[in-house]
């Protein structure tokens, strides 16, 4: 693993997005034995809210009108970073596509709508390749 990398330019241009296999959708209220399938869960105030794959939602019988996939920021873009996720999220905004972003240690991972994949790895891929110019 490469160290990190905290130069905002620099990070843009390393993002390298890739799409992570599978589809996704943020629940609530969820069963606790379901958090070990879990891709991440985050605790609240009005509760556990959990990532999960869509088949293990749709057969806990939970919503799933909203399948995301995953974006995967391949930088590996230090903690204290400033400025990615904001150009991330400018550049989608722009182009109208709504993300959730989920920053990891090593990685961000941007959850976007399915039917919007396409145009937002198309998206990331333009701002990474015009900060590498």
């Amino acid at each position: 693993m490469t160290d990190p990398v905290s130069d905002r330019t620099a990070m843009i241009a390393q993002m390298a997005p890739r799409l992570t296999p599978g589809r996704f959708v943020f629940v609530t209220g969820a069963p606790e034995a379901l958090s070990a399938s879990a891709l991440a869960t985050y605790r609240e105030d009005e509760g556990m809210s959990l990532i999960l794959p869509l088949e293990v939602a749709a057969t806990a019988g939970l919503d799933t009108t909203l399948p995301m996939r995953c974006i995967t920021l391949q930088v590996h873009s230090a903690l204290d970073g400033v400025g990615l996720t904001a150009a991330v999220a400018d550049a989608l905004a722009g182009a109208a596509i709504p993300c959730n972003v989920v920053a990891a240690y090593h990685h961000d991972h941007i959850f976007v709508p399915e039917d919007r994949t396409d145009d937002a790895m198309a998206c990331l891929t333009a701002l990474s390749e015009a900060a590498g110019e």
